[in-house]
């Protein structure tokens, strides 16, 4: 799943992408409102983590112009200490959900998660698929109960179809979600990451629709 992170905080930008990289997140940086008001309106995220007091544009206006466009990606705001206000605007503005500085690290992911989730339509963070399970709060996945090794490319690419159940998925479409704005979108190595997962997970979990690209069926 890809993330826009908006935070003029060097230190705090690296921790949070860390922290989502760690979860199989693709993490995009900007540190202004500009920045993020381009990346936000051309770039297909999964969701955006927005700082209020962003330089050149602050964050309420930069999620108004969004909404009023019609981007309908989920957004977190980050606040400061004591930001009532702050909040009020924000979720006013079309916020998703908000934290307020400062925060710990592990409740800015069960925020991520949760809202991931819910944008899928998956309330659970456990998600079952025949003999396949995907806890999203770890990556941890298991075949039979049993442990499987996947490298994080792999994670991304089944955490993309977990959270799209149903819906069938271009190679493109999936290129666009697995790596960073600036990264090199190879969509023929789609191909080489679910032949993979197929071998690791057994071959009826990911269907292929020869030309139009891949899906896991909802039954």
């Amino acid at each position: 799943m890809r993330i826009l992170l908006a935070e003029d905080e060097p230190h705090l930008c690296d921790q949070i992408k860390k922290l989502l990289n760690a979860e199989g997140r693709v993490v995009d940086v900007v540190h202004n409102g500009l920045e993020a008001l381009h990346l936000g309106a051309t770039e297909p995220y999964d969701m955006i983590i927005l700082d209020i007091g962003l330089p050149e544009r602050d964050g309420v206006s930069v999620l108004r112009e969004w909404r009023d466009s019609g981007v309908q990606t989920p957004v977190l705001i980050l606040t400061a200490r004591d930001g009532w206000s702050e909040r009020v605007d924000g979720l006013d503005a079309g916020a998703d959900d908000y934290m307020t500085k400062p925060f710990h690290m592990s409740e800015l992911a069960a925020r991520v998660r949760a809202i991931l989730r819910r944008q899928s339509g998956q309330m659970n963070p456990v998600i079952e698929m025949g003999r396949v399970t995907l806890d999203t709060r770890n990556g941890r996945v298991t075949v039979d109960g049993v442990p499987v090794d996947l490298t994080a490319q792999e994670i991304a690419v089944l955490t993309y179809l977990v959270h799209n159940t149903g819906r069938l998925i271009s190679r493109t479409e999936l290129s666009e979600h697995i790596y960073e704005y600036d990264g090199d979108r190879d969509s023929n190595t789609i191909a080489v990451f679910i032949n993979r997962l197929r071998k690791k997970l057994g071959s009826d979990l990911i269907k292929t629709v020869r030309g139009r690209g891949y899906m896991i069926d909802s039954a």
